[in-house]
Formats: C-alpha cells, structure tokens, sequence
C-alpha cells in the first residue's frame, strides 16, 4: 500500500501507484471520490517507483524491447488540498519512430471510508462522477486532461475510459497533465500549510549521526504530512491513511511530543477540542458534559447516524490530557493568556474526571461504554480483547485502566499549578491535595507486590487484572509511581518477558493472551515506548531511558523508509534482523513521528541534568 497526503486530501494506492482495488482510492472528508484510478501502458515495465515527500510520486515507466529501451514515461503526481495533479512524459529513446497509447481507466463509488474499508454496504445512485447524500449534500469529481483524450467513453454510470495516442520521432517528447478536483461541501476556508522547508525550520535539532539525522528528518517531514488546516489552527491527524481526521488521544499526546517546536499545533489542538467539548448526555456518541472528544468524522455514514463518529466521545484518557497538554503549553511558553481563554474548558474537564467518568467516587477513573456502535475498550489500548485477567479471561464492567489514573494524577496537579498562577491558592491547595490521595489510593489498590507491577486495571468487581503490560511505563510518565517502588517497577519493565529487545511488549510474553503479532497484547507500539522513556527520564533513570531511546532509533533504521512504524511483533530481538512488521498499520502515524524529537527533548534534558559519560555518538543532539 502507498499512502500519499496533503491537508484533508489523501490516496491510498497500490505499490505500482494505482487504485484498482479493495478500499483504494482517492479520499477526501472521509469519502472516496475516486475508487478505481488505472493507468494502462501496455508493454512497459515499471522501474522505479519514488516517493520524495509524502504528497508525491515519481515513476518512471520503460517500454524495452530487446537490450534497449524504445520509449520511457516519467510520471508525477502531486497530491493537493482538494485534488491532485499527473504530468506525463514520453520519450522517443529509440532511433525509429514509435506509436504509443496510454488509457486511464477512472470510476467514482464515493463510498464512506467505513463503508470502503468493508464494514457497511450502502446503495448509490450515481451519474456524471457527482452524488448527492441523503442528507442533501454533494460531491463530485472532475477530471480536467491536457491534451484531451482521442476516445472518452463511459464504462457505466460511474466510470469512464480515457485513451491518448501518439506517434514520436525519434528523440521526440510529448506531456500529457491532468488536474484532478475533488468537490466537497466542507470547502476549507484556512490558510494553507506552512511549506516543507519551514516547517523544518522550527525544528533546530541536528544529530551527529548521519543514519540518525536520517531518522529525524523523516519524522519532521511526517509531522509536516500529517497537518490539516483547520478555522481553530493547525492540527496533526492520528495516521496516514486511515485516521486523517481529529483524533482527541491520539492529537494531544503527538502535540505534546512535539512541544516546544510546535505551539502552534498545540494551539490548534486545544482550541479545536475546546469548541467541540461535550455539553449534554448523549448516549449514542458516548458524550457527557465536559468530556473531550475522541475521533470526528465527517462521512455520509456519520452525518445520517448510521454510526457514531461525527462526534465521538468514546474515550477515557482525553479528557484528562487536555489539561495535561494546556500545562505543557503553558509551561513551555509562559502563555497565561491561552490559559485564562481556555478556563472554562479545562474547569469542565476536571469536572467530567471527577463527576461522570467516577460514578461510583472510589476516586478512579473508570469506562462503561453506552452503545454498542462505539468502541468496547476506550483506553489507547481499544482492541475488543485488551483488558484480561491472569487467566485469559476478559475484564468485565466498568473497569479502571492504570494508566488513566496517571493522567487524572497529571491533570489535577497541573491543575494545581494553573490555579497557582492565577492567583488562585486555595483551589490549587484543593487539587494537589486532590492528587496526593489519588496517587495513595492508586498505589494501594493498583501495586501487585508479586509481580512488582501495577495491576493493567481493576474491572467492574475492582478486580484487579494481575498481568504484565506496558501500561506502567506510562504511570512512570505520568510521575504516579512513589520513589520508593520505581526501581522494581522499571526492573519488571526491562524484564525477559516484557522487553522484547526493540521495547517493552503490550502484553508479557507468559501472559494466556500473548500473541506477538496481535494489536495490543504483545506487539510493541514505538509512542508507548516513548512515554515510558518520559518516565524513566522523570525518575532519574539516564542509562536505561538512553538504551531505550537508542533501540527505538535503531528500530526506525530498519526500515525502508526510516520510520518508526506504528507497532511491530512482540517476538524477540535478533542479531543482525528486523523487527517482524504488523501487516495493517498505518504509515506514517502521528504519535510514533513525534516520538523521535520528544525522545531527542528528552536526551537534551539528561545532558543538561547529568551528563552521561560515554553517551553514544547516536544520542548526540546539537541545537
């Protein structure tokens, strides 16, 4: 699969370049616009297949005959907000004259991306590449060529044939362009993207290593790949190509990795979630007063209700890292101002954390789903089968995910700070008092002594899931962990059975629900490594968060495009081999970009900390 993106408009395409296939296509909004995108050359080759940045790809097609090339075709396609554009061009590399024809086969289902991926079935009328949804909405698709076609013919109601043809003299070129508009109700009124070029600029890191500056580069580049425009700001979405859309969870922990060198994504993020913060009880979208939402989606599916997702609530963690994320901003760029604008917001989560998402006041933040189009499990770890106990049995009811306790510990501690800022002592009194008897509750019910682990959750019965997880990584993070039990915790972290040699493994090797190349228990997720690295930073562990860092690094240069993938298999490291890849995971996605410069954060903090003798040439960092 080749991903290809800029702002809202993306394409999914086979590795040759084209869709032909299966949930292919060009999207917009989360619709399709163009579900079968066919070049045909018949007799050529393709040679080469490039993509320089992620809103382009270069080919070069090859007709040989014999030891030698008789005609070469030099595609580009340039990926833009609200379209594309192809440029063709042929060459007569022979010494005799040759007649080549090239057709593109184009067809328009605008299907749903949920419906395109598969999971729902929806009957269209559709004619002329244009569609009006039940709701009154329209889209279409216009395809302008240069020159125009010898043959246009239609192949039905939604798909046409076009068809050039041309005799070249020898060394004699010909172009052919095309200008692809796709035509949306949602039309952006936002200023464009910041350049490549700048967006680099805001980054000043360099490292000394040159396969590691390679890695950065790539990250940065992402990071720029990943913004769409939106009337808040610029926001990162969650993964190409599947989850270009606000994301809560997902856009908050990538903007905070990406703090201090992208406030103004922060921005964004916080004033975009603010505007769309629940304001009523609503059990189909799993919204409640306060609460931040979790994905947005603006599909025909989700305008007519036929699931959840145009605004979706289904989350347990975004609410607290919100206030979470408004604290690193603050602190970071001393922005009281945004603080004071975004008040009533950040006092509306706290509330939620302490009202709705505790219905029984035990102190913990707990999830119960309220519908059943929504998701089952509404922590980072959202696959169905996530939440276990030691017998491989599922957790059931309300249940209170360890990490989660973290966040609220977080927030109510910035909440702390906010107040103190704003001259507001005695709240800031109540709110730190708030989380010290969180984090003393939460150790007495959540520490596992045998294990020298957190329990991953406490289930409906408060039940505790006595399992191995990377969970507590994040609980490292999040600064909940007393001192006095940190060194026994990172040990477990580190153990055989959880370190997989590349990170620390979702789910322990011994655990009955271990599968190494399942979503989230076993594989290892580079952004929950990142967070954990955080952690081991925050209590003073240098050397083990540098071996870490280091792995993820090395990770990243296995691959081909020198990205760290969203998850690998949980199977152990071997010398001299790549990680075993997950075959459905996005690329590039948002939080694993980000994890690369919030690592390199993190490494200039141990440099400026306790410098480390012997840091590896890896790690150098030069701003």
């Amino acid at each position: 699969m080749l991903p290809l993106k800029e702002d809202d408009t993306y394409a999914v395409l086979s590795d040759q370049g084209m869709a032909d296939k299966d949930e292919r296509g060009f999207y917009r909004h989360d619709t399709r616009y163009l579900s079968r995108y066919l070049w045909n050359l018949p007799g050529f080759s393709l040679l080469v297949s490039h993509t320089p940045r992620p809103d382009r790809l270069v080919q070069h097609w090859s007709l040989i005959v014999g030891p030698d090339q008789l005609v070469g075709v030099r595609r580009e396609l340039q990926i833009t907000r609200g379209g594309f554009s192809e440029r063709l061009e042929l060459e007569n590399t022979s010494l005799k004259p040759q007649t080549v024809e090239v057709a593109l086969e184009a067809a328009a289902d605008f299907a749903d991306l949920f419906e395109a991926k598969g999971w729902y079935k929806v009957s269209r009328k559709i004619q002329g590449f244009e569609y009006t949804a039940p709701d009154g909405l329209r889209v279409a698709t216009h395809l302008t060529p240069n020159p125009l076609p010898a043959q246009e013919h239609a192949t039905g109601d939604n798909a046409k044939t076009y068809t050039w043809k041309w005799t070249l003299a020898p060394k004699e070129k010909a172009v052919l362009t095309l200008e692809g508009r796709l035509e949306s109700p949602f039309e952006p009124h936002t200023p464009a993207l910041p350049s490549y070029e700048n967006w680099q600029k805001r980054f000043p890191l360099r490292m000394e290593s040159g396969r590691s500056q390679r890695v950065l580069e790539q990250a940065i580049t992402d990071l720029r790949a990943l913004l769409f425009s939106l009337p808040e700001g610029l926001f990162p979405a969650a993964g190409i190509p599947w989850y270009v859309c606000p994301f809560g969870r997902d856009s908050l922990l990538t903007a905070y990795m990406m703090q201090p060198w992208a406030s103004e994504v922060t921005q964004g993020v916080l004033y975009y979630l603010a505007r769309y913060q629940g304001t009523e009880v609503n059990a189909f979208l799993d919204e409640t007063p306060g609460k931040i939402i979790h994905e947005m989606r603006l599909g025909e599916l989700s305008r007519t209700g036929k699931v959840p997702f145009a605004r979706y609530y289904g989350t347990v963690d975004a609410t607290p890292l919100f206030v979470v994320l408004l604290h690193r901003y603050w602190k970071d760029s001393g922005d009281l101002a945004l603080v004071q604008t975004l008040r009533p917001h950040w006092e509306a989560a706290l509330t939620w954390m302490t009202d709705y998402a505790d219905p029984d006041q035990d102190g913990f933040l707990e999830y119960a789903p309220n519908t059943d189009r929504g998701h089952v499990v509404q922590s980072w770890k959202d696959s169905h089968d996530s939440q276990s106990h030691q017998d491989g049995s599922l957790a059931q009811g309300a249940i209170a995910v360890c990490e989660v306790q973290g966040y609220a510990y977080m927030a109510y501690q910035a909440a702390a700070e906010l107040y103190q800022a704003l001259s507001q002592n005695s709240h800031a009194e109540a709110w730190e008092a708030r989380a010290q008897a969180l984090k003393t509750r939460f150790h007495q019910q959540f520490w596992l002594p045998e294990l020298q682990t957190y329990a991953a959750g406490l289930d409906g019965a408060k039940k505790p899931m006595a399992i191995l997880t990377s969970n507590p990584g994040h609980l490292l993070w999040s600064g909940i962990v007393p001192d006095e039990v940190a060194p026994q915790l990172v040990q477990t972290l580190f153990s055989e059975t959880l370190y997989s040699g590349w990170g620390v493994r979702t789910l322990g090797a011994d655990e009955v629900r271990y599968n190494p190349l399942s979503y989230h228990n076993g594989s290892v997720w580079p952004h929950d490594n990142a967070l954990f690295i955080g952690g081991l930073v925050r209590y003073g562990f240098y050397q083990e968060a540098l071996r870490a860092a280091e792995n993820l690094f090395r990770l990243a240069m296995t691959q081909h495009d020198w990205r760290l993938p969203e998850l690998v298999g949980g199977y152990p490291r071997q010398e001299g081999e790549p990680p075993v890849p997950y075959p459905a995971s996005c690329r590039p996605q948002a939080w694993d970009a980000a994890a690369v410069v919030y690592m390199l954060r993190l490494i200039q903090e141990i440099d400026r900390k306790h410098p480390v003798r012997g840091l590896l040439e890896l790690h150098r960092v030069k701003v």
